[in-house]
């Protein structure tokens, strides 16, 4: 009885996502064969929308039809960008998740230039224009994330029927772990950059103890009196914000007026420096004696004076929800601002401040705990890779006893853009060793070396120049 149900439910469920237009797995169709175009858009619900140049690729732009509830796929769905840097099908496949929208312009990862792979990159579902309409945003979660991931990637090994690594940055270093966590076996291994781990949203006092020490304490103080000053000068630079925005065309009805806008920004600079700037750009902090223009100028170049307006937020409503609701937030002493603060820091620095009030919110404190459980127990095959400087780090994943084969490598002096490439030599080469041999590209440590150095021949100039869109809001 429970076999013949369970065949019904599958045929069912076969039944409902072939009239969705929704992919099957690639064992149930047949491979179409011909160009990569042809056969990219021969996948039920995928659709080729334009092609661009990319030197010694082929870049492809596609729309892929997503269930917005892969629980109830029957309900409704909606079209999720994605992009796919072609190589060969001969090649490992990198799966790139970004954790926000979706970058236009071609460019390849670190585990794609040392895999000289292809690499296939999602947009992170609700960021527009990849969000359902209506949005029900009980369905923005990592669960259903981590299932359109798994879509994608089955529907695309027809095509790529070689070893997939999947990576990502920051959230899409979050993001990519989260994926294994529900569809381990998807990948055969994970490189995770600067992805933070908040375990326990109540409990933050990595962040302050990070930035009690980080740098040189000449550093620390000089970026303590800059904040103060901003704040110092409120009376001066706030109306020059305020001003600046109504120019543009800005307006504050989410975080709720320019003085509140104005306070979050100067919260946010601190971080802001060591999260995209080093020990080196200390000499360059305003000093006391600073100009109202320097010290302007040094905030809008940390924090974005625009960064907190309507306009600004509204292409991060989907982040800041996922912060209010399952992955937490970060807070950090502001004593030293004491007296100068309008509002209070808890209360104002929150993802909630960042989020229409016509989207309800609620926390989940189960769900990072079950990550956090999963990497410690049973993850497998996962590099982590944090920066020594980067505050996102203060709180970070940590395999334990049950994992496998993954392991937690720090560069030194890194920000956030700490990459392989940036670990000592020894690391470098270690970590690259693994990441080829996941891949199917067994290597020595001579040949890690050798491909670290190379960044996997023949480098491709512009494409790896390009850059990959990482986040700028923090909380």
């Amino acid at each position: 009885m429970r076999t013949t149900l369970r065949r019904l439910l599958t045929a069912g469920l076969l039944i409902s996502l072939l009239a969705l237009g929704l992919a099957v797995p690639a064992a149930a169709r047949e491979t179409a064969t011909g160009d990569i175009r042809d056969r990219l858009a021969a996948i039920p619900g995928m659709t080729v929308t334009e092609e661009k140049p990319a030197p010694g690729y082929r870049y492809f732009l596609l729309t892929y039809t997503q269930p917005v509830d892969h629980r109830r796929p029957w309900l409704g769905t909606f079209q999720q960008r994605l992009s796919v840097l072609h190589r060969g099908e001969d090649r490992p496949t990198v799966l790139y998740t970004n954790g926000y929208t979706l970058g236009t312009t071609p460019s390849r990862t670190e585990p794609t230039r040392l895999l000289d792979g292809n690499q296939v990159s999602i947009e992170y579902r609700y960021f527009t224009p990849s969000r359902p309409q209506p949005a029900d945003w009980s369905k923005a979660g990592i669960e259903q994330a981590a299932g359109d991931t798994h879509r994608v990637i089955t529907a695309l090994k027809g095509v790529y029927g070689q070893k997939w690594i999947s990576t990502g940055a920051s959230k899409g270093g979050m993001s990519s772990v989260y994926h294994r966590r529900f569809h381990p076996d998807d990948v055969a291994g994970t490189v995770a950059y600067v992805a933070p781990n908040d375990v326990n949203d109540r409990e933050d006092h990595a962040y302050s103890a990070f930035f009690a020490h980080v740098g040189t304490p000449q550093c620390r103080a000089a970026l303590d009196a800059a904040q103060r000053e901003l704040l110092v000068r409120r009376g001066a630079l706030e109306p020059r914000y305020a001003a600046d925005n109504a120019v543009a065309g800005n307006t504050f009805q989410t975080v709720g007026s320019a003085d509140r806008a104005y306070e979050l920004g100067v919260l946010d600079v601190v971080w802001a420096f060591w999260q995209y700037s080093g020990e080196a750009d200390c000499a360059a902090v305003p000093a006391a004696t600073a100009t109202d223009d320097q010290l302007y100028a040094w905030l809008d170049t940390h924090s974005g004076v625009t960064s907190n307006s309507d306009q600004a937020l509204a292409a991060y409503t989907a982040y800041y929800y996922q912060a209010g609701t399952q992955l937490g937030s970060s807070s950090f002493d502001v004593s030293r601002l004491g007296g100068l603060l309008h509002y209070d820091a808890k209360e104002l620095y929150t993802p909630r401040t960042y989020v229409p009030r016509s989207i309800p919110m609620r926390f989940d404190p189960s769900a990072m705990r079950d990550i956090d459980g999963w990497v410690r127990h049973s993850a497998e095959r996962i590099i982590f890779v944090y920066g020594q400087n980067d505050p996102w780090g203060a709180e970070r994943f940590t395999p334990g006893r049950g994992s496998a084969d993954s392991y937690v490598y720090t560069a030194p002096g890194a920000n956030h853009g700490a990459k392989i490439a940036t670990l000592t030599p020894d690391q470098s080469a270690a970590a690259t060793a693994k990441l080829l041999g996941w891949a199917g590209l067994a290597a020595d440590g001579a040949d890690a070396r050798s491909a670290l150095g190379a960044q996997r021949i023949p480098p491709f100039g512009d494409l790896d120049r390009a850059g990959l869109l990482e986040e700028r809001h923090r909380l």
